[in-house]
């Protein structure tokens, strides 16, 4: 079975004079599409032709994506990691892919070193891939020979890359390293400007790994609210020095798109958008304070007043579906409006 090549129509970012209509009705499909194709590249790496150009393409995808909507992105990308059917595995790729992504562009990494990070993150766990997604519906902990995978698995990840006629140096050795540089609490707070480039990069990729994990829902464990997992990431005692995590807190917030909040009039919302203020989103009220679901979406810019955030909730504690395409429609609506009347 070949894997096929991945395909995506580019979508143009829209002014803000623009219909917010049409260009969003497929954003949803393709990041969906995205997924798949990264899914199918991990679980037969050795069946795809040109495996390295088609990681380069997904790469190319994912940047569109982001492009277009950065806010759009994280809100689909927050809730596809928490409903994803291909995959645990090929999920917290895109989701580590797409993070890195952002986080390369809010710490103005060379574009060098940002395209070896993103392919890095699609491929750090390409040498257990069937293993972790065993491992996300099995509520034991892992035998001796799981855990024997586990441990080898950044230098089998690297080796099969090498096979696949990945010639990225940096790309391969951060795969190599990327838990070693999670084990590494010195270098964790050491000045990136300092560090080389794989140093730098597997610190990023490291963060980024261990913040993924933690809001992505698996048999052994429900996924934290995304709150809960920076706060786990930066602990208060070294947070003026750990410039990733800062940097994680800064641009993709507390509650980022996506995300679901209690608000202290009691409704449960989902983020839709990042505000005009840090840290005081966009949102827009699904469930009143006796848990009923409000005939249609309420949006509200917490950064105006009440309502406020009270406190961040995880996917687990809300029984609702949601149209993501009308949801992310409503944020780019809602957001060009306040923007209207504050102008």
């Amino acid at each position: 079975m070949a894997a096929p090549t991945p395909t995506h129509t580019p979508l143009a970012p829209s002014g803000p004079g623009e219909p917010e209509g049409n260009e969003y009705e497929d954003l949803l499909g393709l990041w969906s599409d995205l997924e798949n194709a990264l899914s199918l590249l991990l679980l037969h790496p050795r069946h795809a032709e040109d495996f390295a150009v088609k990681i380069r393409q997904c790469d190319r995808w994912l940047q569109d994506l982001v492009a277009h909507d950065t806010d759009a992105a994280l809100y689909l990308m927050f809730q596809l990691a928490a409903t994803s059917t291909v995959g645990y595995s090929a999920s917290h790729a895109l989701v580590c892919g797409a993070l890195c992504h952002i986080m390369a562009m809010e710490l103005k990494l060379p574009s060098i070193e940002r395209d070896s990070l993103v392919r890095a993150a699609f491929t750090m766990n390409i040498g257990m891939t069937a293993l972790q997604d065993e491992l996300a519906h099995q509520r034991e902990r892992p035998d001796p020979m799981q855990q024997r995978i586990i441990d080898e698995h950044p230098r089998r990840g690297m080796e099969l890359l090498e096979e696949l006629q990945v010639r990225d140096e940096l790309w391969l050795e951060v795969v190599g390293q990327h838990h070693a540089a999670a084990a590494d609490e010195e270098s964790r707070l050491t000045p990136l400007r300092l560090l080389g480039a794989e140093g730098r990069l597997c610190r990023i990729l490291a963060t980024i790994d261990r913040y993924a994990a933690m809001i992505s829902p698996r048999k052994s464990r429900i996924g934290r609210s995304a709150t809960d997992s920076v706060r786990a990431i930066v602990s208060q005692e070294v947070d003026q020095r750990d410039e990733v995590g800062l940097a994680l807190v800064r641009r993709v917030g507390l509650c980022p798109p996506g995300t679901f909040v209690r608000l202290d009039n009691g409704d449960i919302a989902v983020v839709l958008r990042h505000g005009s203020k840090p840290m005081l989103p966009l949102v827009a009220s699904l469930l009143d304070r006796h848990g009923g679901q409000l005939p249609q979406p309420r949006p509200h810019q917490t950064g105006l007043g009440k309502p406020r955030i009270q406190s961040a909730l995880s996917r687990a504690a809300v029984p609702l579906e949601l149209n993501h395409r009308t949801m992310v429609r409503l944020g780019l609506y809602a957001a060009r409006r306040s923007h209207g009347l504050q102008a």
